[in-house]
C-alpha cells in the first residue's frame, strides 16, 4: 500500500484537499480532489507506444457520474447501470479538455487518457472545476510532460454585485452569473459563462475575482507534488525531418504562401490546392521511393502557410480573405421560410450560414434531466444543434449526435436563456425547442446559432425580453509578445490561430462567454481589449438582423398550439384522471389534446384547434364542478327506482331526484313520469345531511 500524502487549504470559505497514494495504484497518476461534499477521482495514463500516422496530440478525456454519489439508483426498470454520459458529463469532459490540452508539450504521439469519476456529491453543486482541478493533479503526480499546474474554479454573483465562489444549481439558475473559469498562476486558460447581461467590466471582475482563488489552487498542488517522488516519463514527439522543411522552401516562396487569398473559403482551398500539387508533383519521384514522407511535407507547408497568413496581418493589417483586422463578413437574416413551423430564422454571415426552427409545445412536452450527480430536473427552453458532413464538404457517415455538436448547442442554449420569457404556468406554461441546422460552415457556426435562434423566437412570437447577437473573436500572437485582435473569426484562422473568444449578448451585456486558447494563457488587459472589440461587432451583428425582425411578433404561428390554464378544486384532481389515467386519457383522445394537471389543481389543455380545446375545458370543468344551489342542467335518467329516479346530470355526477320532486302533482309510480335513458330537466335545490346533491324536476 503506497503511502497516503495530501494537502488542504481554504477556498471561498470550503476546505479543498487534494489526495494521492490511496487509490488506482496501476494507473501513471491519480488524484483525488475533495471539496466540500463533491469528491471526484482522476487518474491519468499514457501508452507506452505512440499513434503512427496522427497530426494532432491523441488527449482523451471522460467525466463519469455515477448515481452513488448522490444515493440514488438509476430509474429505469429495464437497467441499472449508468450507460451513455448525459449531456452534462459530456460538458465537463469539454471543460477539462479545452485547458490543459495547451499545456501539453507540442508534437506528442502517445495517448494520454484521463478519467474522472464522480464518488460523492451533494446534489446542490457542479462538479466541473472539481474534476479539473483533479485532472491537473494527476497529471502532474503521473510524470507525463505538463507545463504548468492548473487550477478551475466556479463563480457566481449576488443581486449586489458582488462575486463568490461554488454556487449551488439553484443560485445558478436564479442568479445573475454562472462562470467556470480556468488558468495557471500567471494567466487565464479557459472560461465558460453564462450572464444575465452582465457588462464588460463585472465579467471582468468576476474573472479576476476567479483568478486569485485559482493561484492558491496551483500553488496547493505544487506542495503536494513537493512531497512525492515523480518519475519523468519520456513520451514520443512527432519527428521533424529537416528535409522536408529545405524540400518546402526551396519549391514554394515566401511570396507563392502569399498568393493564398480569396474571398471564399473554396476559393483559398483551390489555390492551396494548387501549390500543394506543385509541391507533390515536384517530389513525386522521392515519395515513390519513400526518401521524402507525404506527411511530412504537408506539416510544413502547413506553417508555411500559416506564418504567411500571420504575415499578412501583422505587416499589411490584412486578413486571408481581405478583411480589416475588426471587418465583420457580409450579414443576411431571413424570416418566416417555412409558413407551418412555428418559427423560423436564416442567419449567414459570410459563408456561415443557420437555419434555425422552432417548436412551441405544452407544459408536458419538457425534457426531464436525470443527470446522477443531481436530482431530476424540468428544462422548458432546449436548443439543439447539427453539423452535416455537408456543411464543409465533406462525404462522411453519420454516427449520431458528437461531443462537438453538444457543446456548441449547450453554448447558443446558453446564449438566449436568460432572455426567454419567465415559465409561469399560468400565463406561459409553453416548452420551446429550438434546432439549428448548420447548412454552411466557414468558422463560427456556434455564433451563427445564435442569431439564428433569436430571429426564429422573434418570428414565433415568443417573447424574449431582448434580441441576442453572437461574435467569434481571434487572436494571432508573434513572440515579442506582439498582437492582433481579429473580429469575426473564419475556419483559418481558427485552426492557425490562437484564440477562439465567443461572445453573446447586445448593446447591454454578455449572456454567454466561451474561451478556448493555443497558447500558454492570457492577461485580462488582452481579455477586456477583445470584449470591446467583440461589442462593437456584436452590435453591428443586432443592427442588420433588426432590419429583418426588430422584435418578436404579438401573436405566435396559427399553427403553433396554444395552452389554456385553469384552476380546479384540487379534491377533483382524482376525478379528472379517473381510474388508471382512463379519463383524461379519453379526453385527450376524444378532444384532440393534451392535458396536465399539477398537484395544486392547475390544469393546462394544450391544444392546436382551439375549439377542441375550448370543448375539453368544458368536459374538464363538469368532471370538476362543485354544486350550487338554483344550478339547472339537462341530463339523462340512469336508473328509475321506487322512490324516484337517479339523473346523470353531468359526466360522471349523477344524484336522486325523489318522487315528491318528479313532478307538480302527486305520482304514484316514477316510471309514469320518466324511463330508464330520458333526457330531463332537473335543478339543484341542496344537499341531504350526507352532503348529496338532491335534484328536483319541478317547475322544469
Amino acid at each position: 500500500m503506497s503511502q497516503v500524502k495530501s494537502v488542504s487549504a481554504d477556498i471561498g470559505g470550503k476546505k479543498l484537499t487534494f489526495e494521492t497514494g490511496k487509490f488506482a495504484h496501476q494507473a501513471d497518476g491519480a488524484a483525488v480532489i475533495t471539496y466540500g461534499d463533491t469528491v471526484v477521482l482522476s487518474t491519468v495514463g499514457m501508452s507506452d507506444s505512440p499513434r503512427e500516422g496522427i497530426g494532432f496530440f491523441p488527449l482523451m478525456v471522460d467525466f463519469e457520474p455515477r448515481y452513488y454519489s448522490v444515493g440514488r439508483i438509476k430509474g429505469s426498470r429495464f437497467s441499472k447501470r449508468e450507460g451513455r454520459p448525459p449531456e452534462s458529463a459530456i460538458l465537463i469532459s469539454r471543460m477539462t479538455d479545452r485547458p490543459l490540452r495547451p499545456l501539453f508539450p507540442k508534437g506528442m504521439q502517445n495517448d494520454v487518457q484521463i478519467i474522472g469519476t464522480l464518488l460523492q456529491a451533494d446534489g446542490k453543486h457542479s462538479a466541473a472545476a472539481a474534476m479539473m482541478n483533479a485532472s491537473s493533479m494527476a497529471l502532474q503526480l503521473s510524470g507525463i510532460p505538463f507545463e504548468a499546474p492548473v487550477g478551475a474554479v466556479h463563480v457566481g454573483m449576488k443581486d449586489d454585485g458582488s462575486y463568490f465562489l461554488d454556487p449551488t444549481f439553484d443560485e445558478i439558475e436564479s442568479g445573475k452569473l454562472d462562470l467556470i473559469v480556468a488558468g495557471t498562476e500567471d494567466s487565464i486558460v479557459m472560461v465558460e459563462a453564462g450572464g444575465d447581461l452582465v457588462s464588460d467590466e463585472q465579467m471582468l471582475g468576476a474573472l479576476e475575482f476567479g483568478h486569485q482563488a485559482i493561484r492558491r489552487i496551483c500553488a496547493l498542488q505544487k506542495e503536494l507534488v513537493a512531497q512525492c517522488d515523480v518519475v519523468q516519463k519520456e513520451p514520443v514527439f512527432r519527428e521533424i525531418s529537416e528535409e522536408a522543411e529545405k524540400a518546402v522552401s526551396s519549391v514554394l516562396s515566401d511570396q507563392d504562401f502569399d498568393t493564398i487569398s480569396g474571398a471564399t473559403k473554396p476559393e483559398i482551398k483551390s489555390k492551396m490546392k494548387a501549390l500543394e500539387m506543385k509541391l507533390l508533383d515536384h517530389y513525386s519521384e522521392q515519395i515513390e521511393q519513400e526518401e521524402l514522407k507525404k506527411g511530412d511535407l504537408m506539416v510544413f507547408f502547413e506553417k508555411k502557410f500559416a506564418a504567411a497568413m500571420r504575415r499578412r496581418v501583422f505587416e499589411k493589417q490584412m486578413r486571408i480573405d481581405g478583411r480589416k483586422i475588426d471587418e465583420i463578413r457580409p450579414l443576411q437574416s431571413e424570416v418566416g421560410l417555412l409558413p407551418r413551423i412555428h418559427g423560423s430564422g436564416l442567419f449567414q454571415r459570410g459563408e456561415t450560414q443557420a437555419l434555425s426552427l422552432l417548436t412551441v409545445g405544452g407544459p408536458g412536452d419538457h425534457q426531464i434531466l436525470d443527470d446522477p450527480d443531481r436530482d431530476e430536473t424540468k428544462k422548458y427552453y432546449i436548443h439543439h444543434y447539427n453539423f452535416p458532413p455537408y456543411s464543409v464538404g465533406d462525404v462522411r457517415p453519420l454516427r449520431g449526435t458528437g461531443r462537438r455538436e453538444i457543446g456548441h448547442g449547450m453554448l447558443a442554449e446558453r446564449a438566449l436563456r436568460y432572455v426567454m420569457p419567465r415559465r409561469i404556468e399560468d400565463e406561459f406554461p409553453y416548452s420551446i425547442r429550438v434546432v439549428s441546422e448548420i447548412l454552411t460552415c466557414n468558422g463560427s457556426s456556434s455564433m451563427a446559432s445564435v442569431c439564428g435562434s433569436t430571429l426564429a423566437l422573434m418570428d414565433g412570437g415568443i417573447p424574449i425580453k431582448r434580441p441576442i447577437a453572437g461574435i467569434a473573436m481571434g487572436l494571432l500572437m508573434q513572440e515579442s509578445g506582439d498582437y492582433k485582435i481579429l473580429t469575426d473569426i473564419m475556419s483559418f484562422e481558427d485552426f492557425d490561430g490562437d484564440m477562439d473568444f465567443k461572445v453573446t449578448g447586445d448593446e447591454q451585456g454578455i449572456t454567454a462567454l466561451q474561451l478556448d486558447i493555443k497558447v500558454k494563457g492570457l492577461s485580462l488587459s488582452l481579455l477586456k481589449e477583445a470584449l470591446e472589440q467583440a461589442r462593437v461587432g456584436r452590435e453591428q451583428i443586432l443592427g442588420s438582423m433588426k432590419k429583418v425582425i426588430a422584435e418578436p411578433r404579438s401573436e405566435m404561428s396559427s399553427y403553433a398550439p396554444r395552452v389554456d390554464s385553469f384552476h380546479i378544486n384540487p379534491e377533483f384532481i382524482g376525478a379528472v384522471i379517473g381510474k388508471g389515467g382512463e379519463t383524461i386519457q379519453g379526453l385527450c383522445q376524444e378532444f384532440e389534446v393534451t392535458i396536465d394537471i399539477e398537484d395544486d389543481g392547475l390544469v393546462m389543455i394544450t391544444a392546436v384547434n382551439q375549439d377542441n380545446g375550448k370543448a375539453a375545458r368544458k368536459a374538464v370543468e363538469s368532471l370538476a364542478y362543485e354544486p350550487k344551489v338554483g344550478d339547472v342542467f339537462e341530463g339523462t335518467v340512469k336508473s328509475v327506482k321506487d322512490f324516484g329516479v337517479f339523473v346523470e346530470y353531468l359526466p360522471g355526477k349523477e344524484a336522486l331526484v325523489h318522487v315528491s320532486e318528479m313532478a307538480d302533482r302527486r305520482i304514484e309510480n316514477p316510471s309514469d313520469v320518466a324511463q330508464e335513458g330520458d333526457r330531463v330537466k332537473v335543478k339543484i335545490v341542496g344537499t341531504d345531511k350526507m352532503g348529496r346533491t338532491q335534484l328536483t324536476m319541478k317547475g322544469l
